[in-house]
């Protein structure tokens, strides 16, 4: 009887340990991306212009809109804020960036049992119920870089959190990692 047991165990454990080489990868190909966009010859960015900074726009969008697909944002803003405008730079990657982030919001809005339940989206769903410490979480949830906020983003559209909240606090987190990524990249770049 004990030796049915031990194959379920070790079946269950073989999908578990895939889908973590599949996060690895893909954190380690966003981070390739980065460093490859840090590592372009400043003379790459030469001639953007004003079209550099509608790029950063685009590219946070994208980027934030896409859940499997890593796209560098984190390196173009650094690399584009040493040239340009830090405080345009971040407004305007903090704007794509909600923007993207709405995606999430509204799977979560049209599809309610789209969300794993989870401790985490326990937690979420009980803290999104008022509207100031649904901003509060979402502001610091957005803020710093983290793969909790799709989960947070599905669960404030799903349990309703008015999309007014979502993205106010949504872009008041994102000005504030656009503008270390940008001062960073002055600093450093």
């Amino acid at each position: 009887m004990r030796e049915d047991i031990q194959p379920q165990v070790s079946k269950r454990a073989a999908p578990r340990l895939s889908s973590v080489l599949k996060v690895v990868g893909i954190l380690a190909l966003a981070l390739f991306l980065n460093l490859l966009i840090l590592a372009l010859p400043p003379s790459w960015f030469e001639g953007w212009g004003n079209l550099a900074y509608l790029g950063v726009f685009a590219i946070t969008a994208l980027a934030n809109a896409s859940v499997f697909i890593p796209v560098p944002y984190p390196g173009l803003v650094a690399r584009l804020a040493t040239d340009l405008n830090v405080f345009g730079v971040a407004l305007l990657g903090a704007s794509g960036s909600a923007l993207g982030e709405t995606t999430a919001f509204l799977v979560g809005r049209a599809g309610k049992g789209v969300v794993e339940q989870t401790r985490f989206y326990g937690w979420l769903r009980s803290q999104l119920r008022t509207p100031v410490r649904a901003f509060a979480i979402l502001f610091l949830l957005s803020a710093p870089p983290n793969p909790f906020f799709d989960v947070a983003g599905l669960t404030a559209g799903s349990i309703g959190v008015p999309y007014p909240i979502f993205v106010a606090a949504t872009f008041s987190g994102r000005i504030i990692r656009m503008l270390i990524l940008a001062y960073l990249g002055r600093a450093f770049l």
